[in-house]
């Protein structure tokens, strides 16, 4: 049973994922949360409602990982980069489901992949991960004939925008098309004039409840595609990452996707 340590383990991702672990069978073996929270010294197992587990949220992440053979890190950029030099240090594998990375960030990121095995992921459910190989495949087949859009819509409490979901989705179609990111308009107002055919669009809907509802649209002439995919609940995200912290325990140094946990790669 891979025991892993949980970064992030009193915001809404960490809570669903130890609440998820005996389905899954992993171990919670470390709670980490960031210096100063409310929730520091609290028991994980009684944040997350499963009743106490003797594991207290730590704000140290060499005491966090002690006995842990991978983290699994859903917190923020600069609090991920923080840990990963502490996974070097201790050879613990990490899970990042963490968002919002600027381009600087994602590739000081990815420099500890040459040490520790590092699987990182804006999205880990299997659902999702299916909607980003049919968004790649139609792209591909339909080209920019095709206008792309993609819309997103996320809780009132989510922090970025667009969401990294939408973020990777958008890349795909940008790498198909022969884009960049600078041909993506993020939201349109006022006498935007036609809309250009090297243009991807994106939009961001905030409010209630929403898990996540992702949709990719490629509009034609005469006729469009829908690519849609909707989370009910956090759980789907929950095990996913749940399945890649157990997949990546043992792997050698290098950067994974879940492509590769999945077998899509």
């Amino acid at each position: 049973m891979t025991a892993y340590c949980m970064s992030g383990a009193a915001g809404r991702m960490g809570r669903a994922i130890i609440s998820c672990q005996e389905q899954a069978g992993l171990t919670l073996a470390g709670a980490l949360e960031r210096k100063g929270s409310e929730y520091l010294g609290q028991d994980a197992g009684q944040l997350a409602g499963i009743g106490p587990l003797g594991i207290a949220l730590v704000s140290e992440p060499k005491e966090a990982l002690n006995g842990a053979a991978s983290v699994i890190d859903f917190s923020s950029p600069d609090n991920t980069l923080n840990l990963a030099g502490a996974c070097v240090e201790l050879g613990v594998g990490l899970v990042v489901g963490t968002t919002g990375f600027s381009p600087q960030q994602r590739k000081d990121l990815e420099a500890f992949a040459e040490k520790i095995p590092l699987l990182i992921s804006p999205n880990m459910s299997t659902g999702v991960n299916v909607l980003f190989h049919l968004t790649r495949m139609a792209a591909r087949v339909l080209g920019k004939d095709y206008a792309a859009e993609v819309t997103e819509i996320h809780h009132r409490h989510k922090k970025d925008a667009p969401s990294g979901t939408a973020v990777k989705l958008l890349e795909i179609i940008e790498q198909e098309f022969g884009l960049t990111s600078e041909h993506v308009a993020h939201g349109r107002s006022g006498l935007t004039g036609a809309r250009p055919t090297d243009e991807i669009g994106s939009h961001a809907l905030r409010g209630g409840d929403v898990v996540g509802d992702h949709t990719v649209f490629f509009l034609g002439e005469g006729e469009r595609i829908e690519i849609t995919h909707r989370a009910s609940s956090r759980n789907t995200f929950a095990m996913g990452a749940l399945r890649a912290a157990a997949w990546l325990d043992g792997k050698k140094a290098g950067l994974y996707s879940m492509d590769d946990v999945l077998g899509l790669a």
